[in-house]
């Protein structure tokens, strides 16, 4: 049996030696500092990807609601051109999985809502023509200026899948909406070569 001094020395011994004590903090922080790492990296990438999503719908939204009702209707094929290349703007992340959805809304002077045509892309899901537009809320801003007219609102959806998948582990869905008022009035209908709008649907 060691004497008591003995075991005292040495622990005391233990107590004063700092040798590995470095790398025994760092053991303890190490999954730590990854989870910041990859959570940071996972974090501004969904963030990037996020604002892409905003932008293509904004784009989309832009460049319909600058058609001109004078210059006849608008083709479907030039609404699929808009779509296509609003797209690519999802770069450097794949393409696969934006969807598009463009609706032209009768906004009554009650604020009540009718969709009045609805084209979708990438495998979204046009909107039925007729049913209200349940997405614009009533007393909003946008609602409330759009009122006695028509409105434009453009939809992207899209399924971002993680970077790394060390912190986000399944795939997110991200998805904005955006409302405009045609550029040449709203009383006016921007008419698709699918459709045949009265230039009253705006405010009948």
């Amino acid at each position: 049996m060691m004497p008591p001094t003995f075991l005292a020395k040495l622990t005391r011994r233990y107590a004063r030696d700092e040798k590995a004590v470095a790398a025994v903090e760092f053991a303890l922080i190490m999954p730590f500092l990854l989870a910041l790492y990859f959570g940071s990296m996972e974090g501004a990438a969904l963030y990037t990807a996020d604002k892409k999503v905003n932008s293509i719908s904004a784009t989309v939204g832009d460049l319909v609601a600058q058609w001109d009702p004078g210059d006849g209707t608008l083709a479907t094929s030039t609404l699929n051109d808009y779509a296509s290349a609003s797209t690519g703007l999802i770069n450097p992340y794949s393409v696969t999985g934006v969807k598009t959805v463009v609706t032209l809304i009768e906004v009554k002077s009650d604020g009540s809502t009718k969709v009045l045509w609805s084209k979708a892309y990438g495998g979204g899901t046009a909107l039925t023509v007729g049913n209200a537009f349940t997405p614009l809320i009533t007393s909003s801003m946008m609602d409330q200026v759009s009122r006695g007219g028509c409105l434009i609102a453009s939809q992207t959806s899209y399924s971002y899948k993680p970077l790394l998948a060390q912190v986000f582990t399944s795939a997110l869905n991200l998805s904005h909406i955006n409302y405009f008022l045609p550029r040449y009035g709203s009383t006016q209908p921007i008419n698709l070569d699918t459709t045949s709008l009265a230039g009253t649907a705006c405010t009948a």
